[in-house]
């Protein structure tokens, strides 16, 4: 029997959360080593299905992080651009030094950060955060941090796309790399007052630096779980704003539709 089948059966009644309660917690203080502000960065699109054989592969690898009890966790995320999505163009087109500015609320630790990623020509993202307590741009402290670290005039920023979905964060246990596993995730579109919920897909992220050794990888390709780029901000805007070019996200936005519909008829 197929390796992906085997773990289907297996835990075709297992919650999620029964699977991520079975690996050893891991602290945010412990987790102070593992900051990568200035990583790489490797996506893959899954479906509900194939991340609990993941999870199951996983266990003996990776901790779970865990916040007053808690593994998987709510985002809040609201993505800023210019008015004419200057920033969302860059990435469009492919745009080498691109960047992102976002508020991101941790809803169980009901944190808020104003986060400016900048990914270079080298593959590399480095983040800056600081942590706030509302969205104004007018506040006098975030615009001085925007000035310092975003390529666009602050005055043109508008908000243009939200999104919540719930996190799983793992840590391998050589404490080198983070695997974030987001889920339900959901768009609503600011502008167009959009929305999309994304069903049994899932997000992976690997955060690491450089090409240090991942265990997860091998678990990935026995999996058939193949790196796939998906920007949360671009591609729930191409999804959910027609007047938006998406020439460069064609065949991403297929992949996903497949996806959907294959989950869709499980």
């Amino acid at each position: 029997m197929p390796l992906f089948l085997y773990f289907c059966l297996k835990l075709n009644y297992m919650p999620l959360e029964n699977i991520i309660q079975s690996f050893s917690p891991i602290t945010l203080a412990e987790m102070s080593s593992v900051k990568l502000m200035n990583r790489t960065d490797t996506k893959f699109v899954t479906t509900l299905p194939q991340l609990m054989a993941l999870l199951e592969m996983a266990q003996d690898d990776y901790f779970a992080q865990e916040i007053d009890g808690q593994r998987n966790m709510l985002y809040d995320t609201t993505y800023f651009d210019t008015r004419t999505f200057e920033m969302y163009q860059e990435h469009q087109t492919g745009h080498t030094n691109r960047q992102k500015i976002r508020f991101r609320t941790y809803v169980s630790s009901n944190l808020q950060f104003m986060e400016i990623k900048t990914k270079n020509n080298h593959g590399r993202t480095k983040k800056k955060r600081i942590e706030v307590a509302d969205m104004d741009l007018h506040d006098e402290s975030k615009r001085q941090f925007i000035g310092q670290h975003l390529h666009f005039d602050v005055d043109d920023l508008i908000p243009h796309m939200h999104n919540y979905f719930h996190r799983i964060t793992l840590v391998n246990r050589a404490k080198t790399e983070r695997l974030t596993i987001d889920t339900s995730l959901e768009f609503n579109n600011i502008q167009t007052h959009e929305h999309r919920e994304m069903g049994d897909l899932v997000i992976i992220e690997l955060k690491r630096d450089g090409l240090i050794f991942s265990p997860v990888l091998e678990m990935l390709r026995k999996l058939h779980i193949h790196p796939h780029g998906f920007s949360k901000y671009c591609m729930g805007a191409a999804m959910t704003n027609e007047h938006l070019l998406i020439n460069r996200f064609k065949p991403k936005l297929r992949d996903v539709e497949r996806i959907l519909k294959t989950t869709n008829k499980l």
